[in-house]
């Protein structure tokens, strides 16, 4: 009797803690999708109740702080919840910190306070705080390292790796002005970094949405491979459809293609949920989105249409363009210029191209004004 229940107290126990593990990953793959789908709110009290319900792990406050990171990848140029996200990345490590006085193999306080310093570097290489970026690359390093020897088949911590082969490989290229800090790193491995945020992407459990959006701007950034990024753009946009980076990522790459059929079709999209004001789909969606538009509808031979939209896209670039003109506005200008030219209306036309010497000059945009100033532009 006592082997019985003795055998009943055990079986009780694994299904108590197993049910147990379902709940805290199930909880951590719900706020996670909560998160990409631009529901910050809901995101928050997710984890807010995982902290509340496993008080002795670091999980809920890493993804807390993520919930920040999204606002403000949002909008870059949006400073305002940079100082939050330290603070809350802060909380991070020094929890993981008092964890690992423990024990110093404690994977997840690894793989989170690895992941925290990593965060606070991208934030801080996207401020272009280079050294500080640098330093961060270091102390985690290490870290991550450690853990992935304590736990191999953990793909969650080869996005780390992953990441950071690739960079450390291209970004010295890139970014001159970051190559004297390389001297204090180890090599990177572009290939092999490639495998890993593949591996990561393709397999695993709470990396692996972070880790097809690295895929999905290398390739269209640094591997000038518009195909292979709208391979990981469709993984994303189709797990979270009303994601508006990822969707404006789907845009660029098709225009990348030279699919502005497919491209229109997918800004037109966002901009309907900007009318609709869905989170995140602000003016500057807004913008990029007419922009690509009216192009096509220029290409297609709807000059009407296409002046409309034009239109409505300039005034957006100077309710939204603080520090400069962007080359949304300058280009905008342009095809304006262009559209009266078509249309027989020289004065409005000329009106556009004198505009643009008061602007700075992107692509060469004074010399196009010089020339349409000159000879009316003709399709």
């Amino acid at each position: 009797m006592k082997k019985i229940f003795l055998f009943f107290i055990l079986i009780f126990a694994y299904s108590t803690g197993f049910s147990q593990k379902i709940n805290f990953d199930s909880t951590i793959t719900s706020g996670v999708k909560q998160i990409y789908n631009i529901k910050f709110n809901q995101a928050e009290t997710t984890f807010r109740r995982l902290i509340a319900d496993y008080p002795e792990e670091p999980a809920g406050r890493f993804f807390l702080a993520m919930v920040d990171w999204w606002r403000i990848l949002l909008d870059l140029d949006n400073t305002s919840y940079d100082d939050i996200f330290f603070q809350k990345i802060e909380d991070v490590i020094y929890f993981c910190d008092k964890i690992l006085e423990k024990n110093p193999d404690d994977v997840n306080a690894l793989f989170f306070k690895g992941g925290s310093i990593g965060f606070r570097g991208r934030l801080r290489a996207t401020r272009e705080s280079w050294i500080k970026a640098a330093d961060d690359g270091r102390e985690a390093l290490p870290i991550v390292q450690k853990a992935s020897k304590l736990e191999p088949n953990n793909l969650d911590v080869q996005l780390g790796f992953g990441i950071y082969n690739y960079y450390a490989a291209v970004i010295p290229d890139k970014f001159p002005i970051v190559k004297p800090l390389m001297m204090f790193f180890p090599s990177g491995n572009k290939d092999k970094g490639l495998q890993q945020l593949v591996n990561t992407a393709m397999n695993g459990r709470y990396a692996k949405y972070e880790s097809r959006y690295f895929l999905m701007t290398l390739y269209y950034q640094f591997e000038n491979n518009p195909y292979k990024a709208e391979e990981f753009a469709k993984l994303l946009t189709d797990d979270f459809p009303d994601n508006p980076h990822f969707e404006r990522w789907r845009g660029r790459i098709a225009v990348k293609r030279g699919d502005y059929a497919a491209a229109s079709v997918i800004f037109k999209d966002v901009l309907d949920k900007f009318e609709k004001k869905m989170h995140g789909y602000d003016k500057k969606a807004a913008r990029e989105s007419e922009y690509y538009v009216a192009v096509q509808l220029k290409n297609t031979g709807k000059n009407d249409s296409a002046r409309v939209v034009f239109e409505s896209c300039l005034k957006h670039c100077k309710e939204v363009d603080k520090k400069e003109e962007s080359g949304f506005q300058i280009n905008t200008i342009i095809y304006l210029g262009m559209i009266n030219d078509i249309t027989g209306h020289r004065d409005e036309a000329v009106k556009y191209y004198k505009s643009l010497f008061d602007l700075k000059d992107y692509g060469g945009s004074r010399n196009k004004a010089k020339q349409y100033l000159q000879t009316p532009y003709k399709e």
